[in-house]
């Protein structure tokens, strides 16, 4: 009998992309085999976001179409992994297509969850009840740590680059953010375990290793006398092998050991020039309301330290527009701060009610659709014309560039005899690279010299 094939479809952020990457790793090594087409797939898992509504409807979306596929195919199985499953539990079990639902704390029991599934032809539940709990069971921290450790790996759609988790959960319970009540408490991975698993990676040929954490900067453990910190592992990694860049995110706007992060930045060649460093919100009283922890003034200075002592860094950041009791004024106050942030590229997203946090059971959510949308687009257009004032500073320059593969474009622009296609990479301060080279760069780093600029790309020629 042929292995049970496995089709994995992937919402959200970076934690839940690594976390695909792991569960594919361990059910590789537990004889099941893969494909790209959800048609063909013995087992569907969706991997869900709950940080906003739009992700969960889409998830919702996709559960319908596998509800009609399952009427042609009654062996389907379907999953439901991630932060989704984790907040709505066996109510998920009420959409007849699914099967299974498992937390992202129960992830290294999917091989055998499935297994046990698909020989049973029974529905499976795997979540953690009390997430709320200052601390996870320690049977659980071991099991996911040794899971980590195992199976993790290059990441296939990025060739020569992959995740590596240093924490878990999150302590900072935001007033509108639903992260601490489906991943849980912060709990740090031991530094000795996140290097070794950086060697087996570099020894794999993984040429850029991304840090992730929610609140990355915030990583602390204490063994013995030592209390080790991220710019720790960033300047033990930087002596690894092989590895040539090392990234981040994401950053929560603290002084906590910035100054060590950023001397560690600035120390190494191969710590990349590049912070993630979310806003939220440019007025103070929104901030307040949000639960961060830090003022707008305050925040700007974070980003004045972080350039006085690496000066050509690139940020990044996020906003959420029409909070509740968010006025004009507020966001007037947050255009303000965009501009003398003077960000790379941003992030900005509508507020999306969570279901269970602060800001749903005590504020109320009194700013039309209409005037989240405009506030919206108002703010990505002040950031595109920042991200295309810095971006001409790129003209005529050589970068070196970490490529990807090939562009979304690449069938547009070239004849398909060629030897060269149109490629896609990025720059160590995170900026996006197109040019034309052979698809063998793929993995690899190369110099691009750039010859055209646009606000979120720029466009060069293989030197």
């Amino acid at each position: 009998m042929s292995s049970p094939s496995v089709y994995i479809k992937t919402y959200g952020c970076q934690m839940n992309k690594l976390d695909s990457a792991l569960v594919t790793s361990a059910l590789r090594a537990a004889g099941f085999s893969f494909t790209d087409n959800a048609n063909e797939a013995d087992v569907v898992l969706i991997n869900t976001c709950s940080v906003r509504d739009h992700a969960e409807q889409r998830v919702l979306s996709h559960l319908g179409h596998l509800k009609h596929l399952k009427k042609t195919r009654p062996g389907l199985m379907v999953g439901v992994i991630g932060c989704m499953a984790q907040r709505l539990g066996e109510k998920l079990f009420q959409h007849e297509a699914v099967d299974l639902v498992c937390g992202p704390a129960q992830i290294p029991q999917i091989p055998q969850l499935l297994a046990d599934a698909l020989q049973e032809k029974k529905k499976t539940l795997a979540i953690k009840q009390k997430i709320r709990q200052t601390k996870k069971p320690e049977d659980q921290n071991l099991a996911l740590e040794q899971f980590e450790s195992a199976y993790g790996i290059e990441d296939r759609q990025l060739p020569g680059q992959a995740y590596v988790r240093v924490m878990h959960g999150c302590n900072r319970f935001c007033s509108y953010c639903v992260v601490p009540y489906v991943r849980g408490p912060e709990v740090c991975r031991p530094p000795t375990a996140i290097i070794e698993q950086i060697r087996k990676l570099a020894d794999a040929g993984v040429k850029q290793v991304t840090l992730l954490g929610q609140t990355v900067n915030s990583y602390k453990y204490t063994a013995g006398e030592k209390t080790y910190c991220l710019a720790d592992l960033l300047a033990t990694a930087s002596n690894i092998a092989g590895i040539e860049w090392l990234k981040f995110v994401t950053s929560y706007p603290a002084e906590e050991f910035l100054d060590e992060i950023l001397q560690a930045m600035a120390d190494s060649p191969k710590v990349c020039h590049y912070l993630h460093m979310p806003a939220q919100s440019g007025s103070d009283k929104i901030l307040r309301a949000m639960s961060r922890h830090y003022t707008a003034a305050q925040y700007l200075e974070l980003l004045d330290k972080a350039r006085a002592i690496v000066p050509d860094i690139a940020v990044a950041g996020d906003f959420i527009v029409g909070f509740p009791g968010e006025t004009e004024e507020d966001f007037q106050a947050t255009i303000d701060l965009t501009r003398k942030a003077k960000y790379k590229n941003c992030f900005i997203f509508k507020y999306s009610p969570r279901p269970g946090t602060r800001a749903d059971e005590k504020l109320q959510d009194n700013t039309s659709a209409e005037v989240k949308k405009r506030r919206n687009i108002e703010l990505l257009a002040v950031q595109e014309r920042i991200s295309d004032e810095l971006s001409r500073d790129f003209l005529g320059r050589q970068v070196k560039v970490l490529v990807e593969g090939l562009s979304k474009k690449a069938h547009l622009n070239l004849d398909q005899s060629s030897s060269e296609r149109q490629l896609v990479g990025r720059t160590a301060e995170d900026w996006i690279v197109v040019f034309n080279g052979p698809i063998s760069l793929a993995g690899q780093l190369a110099k691009v010299k750039i010859t055209k600029t646009s606000p979120l790309t720029l466009f060069g020629q293989l030197c």
